[in-house]
């Protein structure tokens, strides 16, 4: 039986050349294609357009490093405990991606993208925008359901990373209907809720990654990927200003023993 074949568009070696998404790598595409450029068109397997790859740098940018989060905090932990193993601190951090740290990226695309589904035919307007983020935010209220994207719990006010991501898609023409929703949700939802929460930078992330065309599936992956730089960025500060062992101590100098709470 002859030998199986295993197709790919991404990369390929031969004995005196590599290629990668049907281009030579050592001479098309490093040093000329950057490193955000490249990993959207190894999602897409299309080379995205000059204001396409800028949208999408800053939402790298934007989910890189929040300082120490949970994340960065056991990616430093797991280095004091293993500092042969930089490959499992870097996991460590990057396992803790979820509903809570960068998976709202994800979870804030996938809503947006059912709602827009299921309305059909899209509003045209800022008002047909609003009436249809209203129902949105009264029937997941009605279901008693988060809205992803909603609230941040250090920017009350709003988060600067939002105005930001809003202000580049505008420049570069691609507020598309993910963002047009979300911006629609930020203006409605005090009308349900009664109170007012800012549109977080992780969810106005998943909207401009869904209007970029983005597979959903990947959006958390695109939220790691850009937080392994920040992750990287941890560890090389912790090497320079170490304070792991400071966080580990705090606690194991500070704890004290109590009865057992059995569970009922």
């Amino acid at each position: 039986m002859p030998d199986p074949v295993y197709e790919t568009a991404l990369g390929a070696s031969t004995k005196d050349k590599i290629t990668l998404l049907g281009h030579d790598l050592a001479e098309d595409v490093m040093g000329t294609v950057g490193f955000g450029e490249l990993a959207f068109w190894l999602a897409t397997q299309r080379r995205p357009a000059t204001g396409e790859a800028r949208v999408f740098e800053a939402v790298l940018a934007a989910l890189a490093d929040h300082g120490f989060t949970p994340t960065a905090i056991v990616t430093r932990l797991t280095y004091l405990s293993a500092p042969d193993s930089v490959q499992g601190a870097l996991a460590a951090g990057l396992l803790g991606g979820g509903s809570r740290f960068l998976g709202v990226t994800e979870d804030c695309g996938r809503f947006l993208h059912a709602v827009l589904t299921e309305a059909g035919e899209l509003p045209t307007d800022e008002a047909g925008w609003d009436a249809l983020a209203l129902k949105t935010v009264e029937n997941s209220r009605a279901e008693k359901k988060f809205v992803p994207g909603l609230g941040h719990h250090v920017h009350k006010d709003g988060d600067p990373r939002t105005r930001r991501l809003f202000a580049i898609a505008d420049e570069e023409g691609l507020r598309g209907p993910h963002l047009e929703l979300f911006a629609a949700i930020g203006r409605v939802h005090p009308r349900v809720l009664g109170k007012t929460l800012p549109l977080n930078g992780a969810g106005v992330c998943g909207a401009a990654l869904a209007d970029l065309g983005l597979p959903l599936e990947l959006l958390r992956g695109f939220a790691l990927l850009a937080r392994t730089a920040g992750l990287i960025g941890q560890l090389a500060e912790e090497l320079r200003h170490p304070v792991a062992n400071d966080i580990f101590l705090s606690v194991d100098l500070n704890n004290r023993s109590v009865p057992p709470d059995p569970q009922q």
